[in-house]
C-alpha cells in the first residue's frame, strides 16, 4: 500500500511540475519512471493486468465518451470505424508478419498476439495536444474515438490470438462469431445500464449523488460485460456517450462537480498510468531470459517501424479511396487536405492497455518473456517518438483552422442571440400576465444581462485581430475587483469580523462568477 500511495504522489507531483514548465507531461512521466526503476531501494511496480484494465479502462473511456459529441461519432463513422477496427487487424496483422520473419522461431501464434497487444492505440497525448493547439475538431473527434473504440477492437483480437495459441480457437469464422459476440453484447450492455442510469441521475436533486453515480456507471457496465464475455471497453463506450449526449438534463451543480471530478480522476490515473510505463523496464528485463543480447534492439526497432509504418500505410488510402471508388461519398464528405491524413498518420502512440494487454500475456505461451519485452519497447518507443514530435509536425503542417472556429463563433453568436430574445420574451409574458411586477432596477439589470448575452458572442465573431471589445474589458475588469474582494473578506476573516462559515460562502459565489466569466 505505501508504494501504492508512493507511485501516485510521485506521478502526481512529476505531472504537475511537466504543466507547470510547459512540457508533455506523459513524455516528462515515462523519462522519469524509466530513469527511477534503476533507483536503488525502490520497490518493482509489477503491472498486474487485470487490476490495471479494471481501474485504468473504465473512467478513462468513460470521461472521453462523456466529452465527445455523438453528433460528431455518427458524421464520422466511416473514417472512425476503418481506423479502430480495420487499422487495428491490419496493425495485427503487420507487426505479426514482421515479428515472425525477423526473430527466428517465434510461433505464428505468439507473433500475432504480440500484433495484437500493439495494435490500439493510445491517443491521449496527441490529443491533448491537439486541442491545445486548437486544431480543427474533426481530427480530435476521429482521435479521440479511434483511440476509445479500438480498445475494445484490439482487446478481442488480443482474446482471439491467445486462445488460438492455447489450441482454444480452431477457426476464422470461430473468432469472428466471438468478436461480433463480444462487440454486440458490450453495445447492448453499454444500453441497458445507460437507461435507468440516465433515468435515475435525471430525478436526482443532490450533486454529490448524482456523481457518486456517474463514478459508478463505467465500473458497473465493465463489470457486467466483462462477466457476460463481451467487450466491456464498448459497454463503457455506449454508457458514456448515452449520459453524455442527455447531460444536459442533470442539475447545473451536478454538471459543475462532475465536470471537476472527471478531470481530476482522469488527470491522476493517466499521470500513474504513464509512470507506471516506465516503471516496468527494470521488470521485463528481468523476466528476458535472452539477457541483454544486443539483437534484441534489432527485433524492437524492427517491430516498431512495422507498428510505425503499417499505420501511415493504411491512413492515406482509407482517407481518399473510399472518395475515389464511391460519388455519393465525395458529394456528402469532400476529401480533406492532404495534411488532415498526414496528423492523424503519426498520431498513434501506444499506452497503458496495450501494457497490460502484454502483461497478461499467458506464461505458457512460446516466447512469452520476448514477447512482452517487444510489446514494452514498442509502447516505449511510441511515446518517446511520436508524443513529442506530434506538436512539431502539426505546426509544420499549418493545420489551425481560423475559419472553422470563425464558422464556430458565428453558430453560437446566432445561438445566443436567439435564446436572449426568448429569455427576454418570456419575461415580458410573465410581466404581462400579471404574475411578475418587478422593481425597474431588477427589470433594468435583466435587460442589462440580456444584452451582455446577446452582444459578447457576437463581439467574438468580430474580435480576431481588433481591439479590446467591450465585454472583453469588462471581464478582465471585474475580475480586477473580483481579486479585490477576495482580499477584503479575506482580511475581515483574520479580523474575526466574520467567521469560516461566511467566508466559505461568499468565496463559493465569488468563484462561480469567475467561473461563469472565463467563458463568457
Amino acid at each position: 500500500m505505501t508504494a501504492v500511495l508512493l507511485l501516485v504522489c510521485g506521478a502526481t507531483l512529476v505531472s504537475v511540475l511537466a504543466r507547470r514548465v510547459g512540457r508533455s507531461a506523459p513524455l516528462v512521466l515515462v523519462t522519469a519512471g524509466l530513469a527511477a526503476s534503476f533507483l536503488p531501494g525502490l520497490p518493482d511496480y509489477h503491472l498486474d493486468p487485470d487490476l490495471a484494465l479494471l481501474v485504468f479502462t473504465p473512467p478513462l473511456v468513460y470521461a472521453d465518451a462523456r466529452e465527445s459529441s455523438y453528433l460528431d461519432l455518427r458524421a464520422n463513422a466511416r473514417p472512425i470505424g476503418l481506423l479502430s477496427v480495420g487499422l487495428v487487424l491490419a496493425s495485427t496483422l503487420a507487426v505479426g508478419l514482421v515479428a515472425r520473419a525477423v526473430v527466428p522461431g517465434l510461433p505464428w501464434t505468439a507473433a500475432f498476439v504480440l500484433g495484437a497487444i500493439l495494435a490500439p492505440t493510445d491517443a491521449g497525448a496527441e490529443v491533448a495536444v491537439a486541442r491545445r493547439l486548437r486544431l480543427p475538431r474533426r481530427i480530435v473527434t476521429i482521435l479521440v474515438a479511434e483511440s476509445i473504440v479500438n480498445d475494445a477492437t484490439g482487446m478481442t483480437v488480443f482474446r482471439f490470438t491467445v486462445a488460438l495459441a492455447a489450441g482454444r480457437a480452431t477457426s476464422l469464422l470461430q473468432g469472428v462469431g466471438e468478436f461480433l459476440y463480444q462487440a454486440g453484447g458490450g453495445v447492448l450492455v453499454g444500453l441497458l445500464l445507460a437507461r435507468p442510469a440516465g433515468l435515475l441521475l435525471r430525478r436526482l436533486d443532490d450533486a454529490v449523488a448524482e456523481n457518486a453515480v456517474s463514478l459508478v456507471v463505467p465500473f458497473a457496465a465493465f463489470a457486467l460485460a466483462e462477466s457476460l464475455r463481451a467487450s466491456g471497453v464498448l459497454a463503457v463506450l455506449v454508457a458514456g456517450l448515452h449520459l453524455g449526449h442527455r447531460a444536459t438534463g442533470s442539475s447545473h451543480r451536478a454538471r459543475l462537480q462532475e465536470a471537476a471530478t472527471w478531470t481530476l480522476v482522469t488527470g491522476v490515473l493517466e499521470a500513474v498510468g504513464f509512470a507506471l510505463i516506465g516503471l516496468q523496464l527494470r521488470p521485463v528485463l528481468r523476466e528476458l531470459h535472452a539477457g541483454s543480447d544486443p539483437v534484441l534492439l534489432w527485433y524492437a526497432g524492427a517491430v516498431l517501424a512495422a507498428l510505425l509504418l503499417v499505420r501511415i500505410a493504411w491512413v492515406f488510402p482509407a482517407t481518399y479511396l473510399p472518395r475515389l471508388f464511391s460519388a455519393r461519398v465525395r458529394a456528402r464528405d469532400p476529401a480533406p487536405p492532404w495534411q488532415y491524413p498526414a496528423a492523424i498518420s503519426w498520431a498513434g502512440t501506444r499506452g497503458v492497455v496495450s501494457l497490460a494487454a502484454a502483461f497478461a500475456v499467458p506464461l505458457d505461451l512460446p516466447r512469452w518473456d520476448l514477447v512482452r519485452f517487444l510489446a514494452f519497447t514498442a509502447v516505449l518507443g511510441t511515446l518517446l517518438l511520436q508524443a513529442p514530435s506530434f506538436p512539431v509536425l502539426v505546426r509544420r503542417l499549418g493545420l489551425r483552422e481560423h475559419r472553422e472556429e470563425h464558422q464556430e463563433a458565428l453558430a453560437e453568436a446566432v445561438a445566443q442571440e436567439t435564446a436572449a430574445d426568448a429569455a427576454w420574451s418570456r419575461l415580458q409574458e410573465l410581466i404581462g400576465s400579471g404574475r411578475e411586477d418587478p422593481p425597474e432596477p431588477v427589470l433594468e439589470r435583466l435587460r442589462d444581462l440580456a444584452e451582455h448575452r446577446r452582444f459578447s458572442a457576437w463581439e467574438r465573431v468580430a474580435a480576431d485581430g481588433q481591439p479590446e471589445p467591450p465585454t472583453a474589458a469588462y471581464r478582465r475588469l471585474r475580475r480586477e475587483m473580483l481579486a479585490t474582494e477576495r482580499g477584503v473578506f479575506v482580511r475581515l476573516r483574520r479580523q474575526g469580523r466574520i467567521n469560516d462559515e461566511v467566508l466559505r460562502r461568499v468565496m463559493h459565489e465569488l468563484d462561480h462568477e469567475e467561473a461563469a466569466l472565463a467563458r463568457e
